[in-house]
Order: C-alpha cells, then sequence, then structure tokens
C-alpha cells in the first residue's frame, strides 16, 4: 500500500489538485489500483451542484489519470518526476454518479507503452458498481 505521503513523493500534485488518497494494489508493471475517499468538504462541490452535490466526470477522470501517473513513474523508476502529461482520453464513459461519502476504487491497467509513452485501461467504482471507464495516454514531460 501506498499512503497519501508517499503519493505526494511520486507525484507533484497537491490539494485541491491531488485526487488520489492512497494505492492499496500496485505491481509495479502493468496495474495499480487506487482509491479516493469521496467528501462534502470537496470545493467542486459548491458549485457542482449545491442541492445534488456530484463529482464531476472530468475530475474522475483526472483521478484516474493520477493513478495511471502513478504507475508510470513506478515503471520508468522516476518517482518525483515534475510531471506526466495527459495526451489522450478516448471512449470515455460515465455510467453512476459518484457522490459525497462513496470511497472511487480506480483501476487502471497499462496496456501499451513505448519509451515514455504509455496507453491505460481506466476503470472507477464505487462499491462494485461501475462508476466511469476510459483509456487514457500519457507521456513523461520534458
Amino acid at each position: 500500500m501506498i499512503d497519501i505521503n508517499e503519493i505526494k513523493k511520486i507525484i507533484p500534485h497537491r490539494y485541491p489538485m491531488l485526487l488520489v488518497d492512497k494505492i492499496v494494489e500496485c505491481d509495479n508493471d502493468a496495474k495499480i489500483v487506487g482509491v479516493k475517499n469521496v467528501t462534502l468538504n470537496e470545493p467542486f462541490f459548491q458549485g457542482h451542484f449545491p442541492d445534488y452535490p456530484v463529482m464531476p466526470g472530468v475530475l474522475i477522470i483526472e483521478a484516474m489519470a493520477q493513478v495511471a501517473c502513478i504507475l508510470a513513474l513506478k515503471i520508468m523508476k522516476k518517482e518525483g518526476h515534475p510531471s506526466v502529461l495527459f495526451t489522450g482520453i478516448d471512449k470515455a464513459k460515465f455510467r453512476k454518479p459518484v457522490t459525497p461519502g462513496d470511497t472511487l476504487r480506480m483501476e487502471l491497467t497499462k496496456t501499451k507503452q513505448r519509451g515514455e509513452l504509455f496507453r491505460f485501461e481506466g476503470k472507477a467504482f464505487v462499491e462494485d458498481a461501475l462508476a466511469a471507464q476510459c483509456e487514457l495516454q500519457a507521456v513523461l514531460g520534458k
């Protein structure tokens, strides 16, 4: 398991944009599972939407990208690298709203790697229900 203090040593994101609380599984090669505990204190809930708070889909994708970033940096043995840059999102689908009190479990699998360019398949779950899925592409920044 990788806790929040270790996560902050691996990726450069910080509050309010750090969207991963812990890593519960990582094989340092092709698969990683991260968790985000969604609370009403998140700043985006003030405006999205105050009477029916729903985590924005783009932030669910960002959370999955951060988990993928951790795996990419582990694979390349470059923890603490200043950036991994998003280069593409494909086949994004949102299946279930994510609301305060939910635990978002994100499972990312590396599907392709060419040097410092990566492709991942991502799925985000609340309990056993699929909340979102997508394919992500990223590259280590220069």
